[in-house]
């Protein structure tokens, strides 16, 4: 098969001819017709997270035919379509596995970080982290949903009931989670890069209510903010912009520090949390409510073998939407 392999931090992927993988026991193989990209993806090309297997194939917002089960698969069918999020394996017996907190599982694994990823034409992956897409979604427009939209409904449950939100970084995720936050009737507040035009406009079109800088302050206090950029010196300015007993969430896997603060910044019963990875209780729950909104993804696709130039865009800052690999275009 044809595979984007990633083999140490600050070269390009190379596109290349692979061994096809093999099912093993409890996996499946699919074929695989979309792949998301994701900033994670960039913060493990570019070595900001450094436990990844050598060699690599990245990508973890896989969509899916199956072609064969391993040993031991019950449930699934060959010709399913399926989809497949970061969170790909977890020991199933700890603590935190058995608390509902599987995404905080000492020996998780995760797609395209420790397990061959959807960069390919093929993968493997444990039946047990597949989900069955809804039949709404296109194959492209699926992807986005299985991180951007799985980790953002996470961050945005930590919400609570906040009414008035604000996402800094209105990417990816927060295309996806403004239109779910809008059906729940909340306000969404976009805070975008200064000057970056082109992404207020594009926020505004998706349902914020208000677009500003991330240097500016909201027209009113927020109830929550969840933080999508990877640039921790957001936090201190989204403390700033909540109300009294606000949260501030931070959406990420990797962050750059968080600068020092006043404590004035956090009184008055702020809090600030992250959110780690996502569980498959998500997907189960935020599947089917992203196609009964419906939820719109808007995506720029390119194929296998410009991977690199699909990285470069999502680096560049400038995307509006998502970025979606399609191995057999």
């Amino acid at each position: 098969m044809r595979a984007a392999v990633f083999a140490a931090a600050g070269q390009p992927l190379d596109v290349k001819d692979v061994p096809d993988p093999v099912p093993g026991p409890g996996q499946v193989l699919l074929h695989v017709s979309a792949c998301g990209v994701c900033r994670t993806d960039l913060h493990i090309v570019d070595g900001e997270l450094a436990e990844a297997k050598l060699p690599l194939v990245p990508g973890h917002q896989i969509v899916g035919t199956i072609l064969g089960l391993g040993k031991g698969v019950t449930g699934f069918a060959p010709g399913d379509r399926v989809g497949v999020p970061w969170l790909g394996a977890t020991c199933g017996t700890c603590e935190y596995c058995l608390t509902g907190r599987e995404n905080l599982c000492g020996q998780a694994r995760f797609t395209g970080y420790h397990l061959d990823g959807g960069f390919a034409e093929l993968a493997t992956v444990d039946a047990r982290f597949c989900f069955p897409l809804p039949a709404d979604f296109t194959d492209l427009l699926a992807a986005p949903l299985l991180c951007a939209g799985l980790i953002g409904f996470r961050a945005l449950r930590m919400a609570g009931s906040a009414r008035r939100l604000g996402f800094y970084g209105f990417g990816s995720a927060a295309h996806i989670l403004a239109q779910v936050a809008r059906f729940q009737g909340r306000e969404v507040l976009a805070f975008t890069r200064p000057g970056d035009e082109g992404a207020k406009s594009f926020a505004l079109r998706i349902g914020a209510s208000w677009a500003g800088d991330s240097t500016a302050a909201p027209p009113e206090p927020l109830d929550a903010a969840i933080v999508f950029a990877s640039e921790g010196s957001l936090v201190p300015r989204a403390l700033r912009a909540v109300a009294r007993g606000g949260t501030v969430i931070c959406a990420g896997i990797h962050m750059s520090d968080i600068p020092s603060f006043p404590y004035r910044d956090l009184w008055e019963e702020r809090v600030v949390r992250s959110v780690a990875n996502l569980t498959r209780r998500d997907a189960e729950e935020f599947l089917p409510l992203a196609a009964r909104i419906p939820v719109r993804t808007e995506v720029e696709v390119y194929p296998l073998d410009r991977v690199n130039d699909a990285l470069s865009r999502l680096r560049s800052g400038e995307l509006n939407g998502s970025v979606v690999i399609e191995p057999t275009r």
